[in-house]
């Protein structure tokens, strides 16, 4: 018993440590030389450990931007309140999120094995956060559910979905691409299919966004990193900017958090803080991942011969570069919108987090172009940004308030948001 205590304490109870075993186990599998496996192994801990470091970041950040644009507002709404976080979420349940990962990919592998699905997903940092976000919802609505039952539960609807939804899209794929090598894995899928969709039925297919020629000053969007400095930064800017010329108690409180630093200076830095803890984080999702997707995939097209790989967005970007840039326009209007609107009607502080609304935007920009032409492309980009937006909203006040709100501010998207409800539904049926 002191064994299985032990274990259970020190290598399910510790994330990091799982999801090292596991990558040395799929690299041993695939008889990997010693200094690949110790070099992937380390890696792949020392990887996780960094999100936790990143994480931390953004949460502060945001404590500054969320009262900041409250005030702006008018807004009597509480804050955030009390909830675990992810690094938190982490520590109690990150060793169930990683298992429930693992076996999900396992369900993945069997469905393409002997079923007419066909598709491998092996975008792995998706696979993480979707894992994530749907345990946070999972505990909010069932309570402290037993390690057990979370992870079967999680496995299966995992399984399940990184299965399905490469194949609801690879019809518009095969469009793109102009054939059936490669699928989309991706939790852009939904914003993906609503903007064919509305391509197809509002836009013009033989106005292709490929071409126009867009001016090259405009390249810079495409780094992510760029752009969320870029618009964090302008929104923090304009916040700061009005709070300044406030003469209100809030305002006041806010301006003191500065010391003697300008309020302004203060809350462009807050800005790109957010940014570098999003960028750190994303070092450590490419650490780990960058190993535990090879130790899966190796082990996939063994099993799954012929398999059709379900791979990160990006990969549909080459084929329509300026629906791209259309797509992300259309979600960054949408998103200045939105944050008006919420504001003023809900109480809500939306943050419209680049990251997630580059990607996605983009995929449903090329996904609306090869259905709708520029046309297509901008509501592609307009639709991603209402489903963030309010998702945002829906997930972070009603799916997960106690438990990683913080996360669903810059992590959780499209897909999470659109599926969300439907795990809340099952998670108070079952548990």
């Amino acid at each position: 018993m002191d064994i299985i205590f032990w274990v259970a304490t020190n290598v399910f109870g510790q994330p990091a440590i799982l999801l090292g075993f596991i990558v040395l186990l799929g690299l041993l599998l695939q008889k990997k030389t010693a200094s690949q496996t110790i070099s992937g192994t380390f890696k792949a801990i020392i990887g996780f450990l960094i999100i936790g470091v990143g994480s931390g970041v953004i949460t502060n950040a945001l404590t500054v931007f969320e009262p900041l644009w409250k005030e702006v507002f008018n807004l009597s709404a509480e804050p955030l309140g009390d909830f675990m976080g992810q690094e938190g979420f982490n520590a109690k349940y990150g060793s169930a999120v990683t298992l429930a990962m693992t076996l999900g990919f396992v369900i993945n592998v069997l469905l393409a094995r002997f079923t007419k699905l066909k598709f491998i997903y092996l975008t792995g940092h998706m696979m993480f956060w979707t894992t994530t976000i749907f345990a946070g919802i999972v505990i909010q609505a069932a309570g402290d559910v037993s390690f057990g039952k979370l992870v079967i539960f999680l496995a299966i609807i995992m399984g399940l979905y990184w299965t399905i939804q490469p194949a609801i899209t690879q019809p518009f794929m095969r469009k793109i691409t102009g054939n059936d090598n490669i699928a989309l894995g991706h939790t852009s899928a939904s914003v993906a299919l609503l903007g064919a969709l509305a391509g197809k039925l509002l836009g013009n297919k033989e106005n292709d966004s490929e071409k126009i020629k867009l001016p090259k000053g405009l390249e810079f969007l495409r780094d992510s990193n760029v752009i969320t400095a870029l618009t964090m930064g302008l929104l923090f800017l304009i916040g700061a900017i009005i709070i300044s010329f406030k003469d209100t108690p809030g305002a006041e409180d806010l301006v003191a958090q500065a010391g003697d630093q300008n309020f302004v200076v203060y809350a462009l830095i807050q800005s790109f803080t957010f940014t570098a803890g999003i960028a750190v984080v994303l070092v450590g999702v490419r650490m780990f991942i960058g190993e535990i997707v090879p130790a899966f995939k190796g082990i996939a097209t063994k099993i799954v011969p012929g398999a059709k790989p379900a791979l990160d967005s990006p990969v549909v970007f080459p084929f329509a570069p300026n629906a791209v840039i259309l797509g992300f326009l259309g979600s960054f209007v949408g998103a200045l919108l939105w944050l008006v609107v919420l504001g003023n009607t809900v109480g809500y502080v939306f943050v419209p987090t680049m990251i997630v609304l580059f990607f996605h935007s983009a995929t449903a920009g090329v996904f609306g172009n090869v259905t709708g032409g520029v046309r297509g492309a901008l509501m592609g980009g307009f639709i991603t940004s209402t489903v963030v937006a309010w998702g945002q909203y829906i997930t972070v006040k009603l799916l997960l308030p106690g438990t990683v709100p913080d996360t669903a501010m810059w992590a959780a998207d499209s897909d999470m948001f659109i599926l969300g409800p439907i795990i809340r539904f099952l998670a108070q049926l079952l548990f």
